[in-house]
């Protein structure tokens, strides 16, 4: 059976990067290699162990592009409202809180993007969102 470990995103700016995941999503930092045209830094989430690895390609220059295929991952909080402040605080600009409510149940949850543009969802924990 394989087990799900990180998913990578190019990145311009590791110190930025590394706050968003680090200081926002509470992301640590459980591993880097230097190379001499890119570096890859791995951040760990402590709870569930999945890494986000943040690939910055030394030569880039400018944006990436993200296509058609990207949608964002998700992150779970306890406090979706201190997250959501958090955002603001530190110049992220999240979208509002919502919620969605089905026949299943709700989640309440808000988009903000990363330093590089990759949309991240934060819904509140519960039920289904562990």
């Amino acid at each position: 059976m394989a087990k799900l470990i990180h998913a990578m995103v190019r990145v311009r700016d590791i110190a930025r990067s590394k706050e968003f995941y680090g200081d926002i999503l509470g992301c640590q930092e459980s591993h880097r290699m230097d190379f001499p045209l890119f570096t890859l830094v791995y951040l760990r989430e402590p709870e569930s162990g999945f890494e986000v690895e943040l690939t910055l390609n030394k030569d880039q220059t400018h944006p990436y592009t993200h296509g058609t295929g990207y949608g964002h991952l998700a992150f779970c909080a306890d406090d979706l409202e201190a997250v959501h402040e958090l955002c603001e605080l530190r110049g992220f600009t999240p979208g509002a809180i919502k919620t969605l409510a089905t026949t299943n149940g709700a989640a309440r949850f808000f988009f903000v993007s990363d330093p590089d543009g990759y949309k991240i969802e934060v819904l509140k924990k519960g039920g289904h969102y562990q």
